[in-house]
């Protein structure tokens, strides 16, 4: 795999520097978007993507995992909701 150098623009006067600088008017040029761009495509060309079949099998873990949690809750709710209509009736509520 080819290792590519990256540009890496420092100012000095590090924080206070930036901080002088955030009220200020937004400048840049046709060259910085270009660039910009060129070192966004650079990044994506390094990108793992998953497969079809990764996709598909944790997608399904995810919804079974939230159709489950989802009856589990449902159940906790309605017995926590008969609970309490139980201790309401034992005193006289």
């Amino acid at each position: 795999m080819a290792m590519q150098a990256v540009k890496v623009k420092n100012e000095e006067g590090g924080i206070t520097a930036g901080a002088s600088k955030l009220g200020g008017k937004v400048s840049g040029t046709f060259e910085d978007a270009r660039e910009f761009l060129h070192d966004v495509r650079l990044e994506m060309k390094q990108v793992t993507w998953p497969s079809r079949e990764d996709v598909i099998s944790t997608t399904t873990v995810v919804v079974a995992t939230v159709a489950f949690f989802g009856v589990f809750l449902a159940v906790v709710d309605w017995l926590v909701q008969r609970g309490v209509t139980y201790v309401f009736k034992v005193f006289g509520v």
